[in-house]
């Protein structure tokens, strides 16, 4: 079994891969300090609630874009899964050519969502990942990845909006039933998930246009697509484990 593990700002998602197929997944909080025995003994709790046993574990694999728990997390599978993790970085094969301005920073989630997306179902695709930030990918028929916009995540916006105005509440981010609101709350709900279905509806419509693929697929993952998936018909299919089968597609091609 393989355990695939994708750091992100906000979540640490974990998959278990028997063979080709995902047996289970797990989340935990990223921004939590954990030592690396915390880290181990958490992750070995929750593969034995599925009857997982950390000797069923013959490879590790991490994307992350979380510098700061590395040390700790790498240490904790040496210790607790006996076995060096493979890191998705530069110098990792990916079976896509990136040919941005600086393929060094590209993140290395971004890179396993686009090794998910065309290997899953193929190119050329828009890969939107609603996640702390929300990213746009585009990659060409031929595995190429060479463009990108990053806007603020939904939550980012909305944590914005009522941090920098002294009058305006939390919120919960659901839409309004009509976006003639008639109270403080549903104006701010309307502004942030009808203006967020603009963003991504613009942004989906200027990407075909500009990279001459009309019939690009658009490929959506990430904790916060099912707010605007219902909303839009700019989204061609969800897949909310996107990210998890590129890990597992890299480590087939660096084992």
């Amino acid at each position: 079994m393989l355990l695939a593990i994708d750091v992100g700002n906000t979540n640490i998602e974990i998959g278990i891969f028997d063979g080709d197929k995902l047996v289970g997944t797990w989340r935990m909080m990223t921004r939590t300090p954990r030592s690396s025995d915390e880290y181990g003994i958490t992750m070995i709790s929750m593969l034995r609630n599925d009857n997982i046993e950390r000797q069923d574990i013959n490879g590790v694999i991490i994307s992350s874009v979380v510098p700061g728990i590395m040390h700790s997390l790498t240490n904790s599978i040496r210790k607790y899964f006996k076995t060096e993790p493979i890191i998705v970085g530069p110098g990792t094969k990916t079976g896509i050519s990136i040919q941005t301005e600086n393929p060094k920073e590209v993140g290395a989630d971004k890179i396993c969502d686009i090794v998910g997306a065309y290997y899953q179902y193929g190119g050329p695709a828009i890969v939107i990942d609603f996640g702390t930030a929300t990213t746009f990918d585009f990659v060409t028929k031929d595995g190429v990845f060479n463009a990108a916009v990053i806007a603020p995540g939904i939550q980012i916006s909305a944590d914005a909006l009522w941090s920098k105005a002294a009058k305006l509440p939390n919120i919960e981010i659901i839409k309004p039933k009509s976006i003639l609101a008639r109270n403080t709350i549903h104006s701010m709900q309307a502004g942030l998930v009808y203006g967020y279905i603009g963003l991504v509806e613009y942004t989906v419509k200027k990407m075909k246009e500009e990279t001459g693929c009309p019939d690009a697929r658009v490929i959506s993952t990430g904790g916060y697509a099912k707010i605007i998936i219902p909303e839009t018909n700019a989204i061609d299919l969800h897949d909310p484990v996107l990210s998890l089968r590129g890990i597992k597609i890299i480590y087939d091609k660096n084992k």
